[in-house]
């Protein structure tokens, strides 16, 4: 097949070099997203009081600092952290109506705003970070006083939804992008042990390190103009969640995986996979099949794992000067433990319930000398209609290429592709 690329100009590519139909139709294409921003804005906010409006402050006497904000959140009960234009039950939409309320910025369109990533529905975070323009009480010549600043992370909070904090924030220069900016990000997946083969996840684990083509382990947006899935993840790691607990079925373990940038439903993905391999149905080398596109260029179907054990756990920079607040953090883990007496509490009560019916279903099944089947916890965390009898990866049905992908949204007029 001849070389494509997507006629989908990103901030990476060298502007000089486009044509200038090419970059008439980029300036069209961000004109067309920056209109449906607005109508998104305008949806979400018309309905609001008139609490969280502030269009009597004079924002024309402030001065105004580039600044990262980070933020925590429990994404369960969310759609996501991206506005959308059918739901206001978003991470981002609270983020704004927070900063609004405050009076740290007029709206969004005039914000400088970059956001690390984006999460989808259920997903949590504790390192999402923004880079935004706010109201500073300093001048520019005093910028540097820190701690005579505003208390941003304290301002925030006292609007934000328990379940969304501000943890701290940090100055930067005015070019800095949050999301270009990143050096890399660290996504953490958390599971129940069960009787999973952890040495086997952790052996395959480790293919995945390196330069790939992963397109096997996402869900391709080709419809979106994505067409190139080489990403390079620097560091995986399975351990266990907390070292001082008495291993057992029940016992949490954490998978730690770090990369410069992911593709959709890329972690859920490898752990739909790597939980195949630790429930013994798959062998380590499966990995390695997958990210060999030559040998094997159509993704077997599977499904995916979960995504409640899923947090962006950490998004790395290079400035170090993170400010901190201890009032607002004394707050921001108060709530957080808040929220832990109750979810432990409710994971206690279930285990124990658990544990009393399987005391019971093994003394009748003693009695009628039959025996127990064990399942392993992690099967709950993958999605999707369970096979009957377990058919191999390699042996199922197989999805379109990313060829015929493209070829199929062509035809549609869903892209626009160009032969190099």
């Amino acid at each position: 097949m001849d070389n494509v690329k997507i006629k989908k100009p990103t901030s990476t590519e060298n502007l000089e070099n486009l044509s200038k139909e090419e970059l008439i139709n980029m300036v069209k294409s961000l004109e067309a997203h920056n209109n449906q921003l607005k109508n998104i804005i305008a949806k979400l906010s018309g309905g609001e009081s008139s609490k969280y409006k502030n269009n009597s402050y004079d924002f024309s006497k402030c001065h105004f600092r580039h600044i990262l904000l980070k933020f925590f959140y429990l994404g369960w009960d969310y759609n996501g952290y991206a506005v959308q234009e059918d739901t206001s039950v978003t991470i981002e939409n609270y983020i704004f109506k927070s900063l609004t309320k405050t009076c740290l910025i007029k709206d969004r369109q005039s914000s400088n705003y970059h956001r690390c990533g984006r999460t989808d529905k259920g997903v949590s975070s504790f390192g999402q970070t923004i880079s935004i323009d706010v109201r500073s009480k300093l001048t520019k010549e005093t910028e540097e006083n820190v701690e005579d600043e505003l208390d941003y992370c304290q301002m925030l909070n006292s609007v934000l939804p328990d379940n969304i904090q501000c943890v701290a924030w940090s100055p930067i220069e005015n070019n800095f992008s949050a999301r270009f900016d990143c050096n890399s990000r660290i996504y953490r997946y958390f599971f129940a042990k069960g009787w999973l083969n952890i040495e086997a996840m952790m052996e395959a684990s480790q293919f995945l390190i390196g330069t790939h083509d992963y397109r096997h382990f996402c869900k391709m947006d080709v419809g979106n103009g994505v067409v190139q899935f080489i990403r390079r993840i620097d560091e995986i790691n399975i351990k266990p969640s907390d070292l001082n607990e008495n291993e057992n079925e029940y016992s949490m373990y954490v998978i730690t995986i770090k990369g410069k940038a992911f593709l959709w439903h890329q972690i859920r993905c490898i752990m739909g996979i790597l939980f195949l391999i630790g429930q013994n149905k798959e062998k380590p080398h499966i990995v390695k099949e997958l990210l060999d596109i030559k040998k094997n260029p159509r993704k077997p179907e599977y499904q995916m794992a979960s995504e409640i054990p899923l947090n962006l756990y950490f998004c790395d920079y290079d400035t170090n000067n993170w400010v901190y607040s201890i009032d607002s953090l004394t707050k921001c883990i108060k709530k957080l433990k808040n929220a832990w007496t109750f979810t432990g509490a409710k994971g206690s009560m279930i285990k124990t319930m658990i544990l009393s019916l399987e005391d019971n279903l093994k003394t009748i099944s003693e009695k009628n000398d039959k025996t127990l089947e064990k399942n392993c916890l992690s099967e709950y965390l993958i999605q999707g209609v369970k096979m009957k009898n377990y058919i191999p990866l390699m042996k199922r049905q197989k999805c379109k290429t990313l060829e015929e992908r493209i070829k199929h949204f062509t035809k549609r007029k869903r892209i626009e592709i160009v032969k190099e």
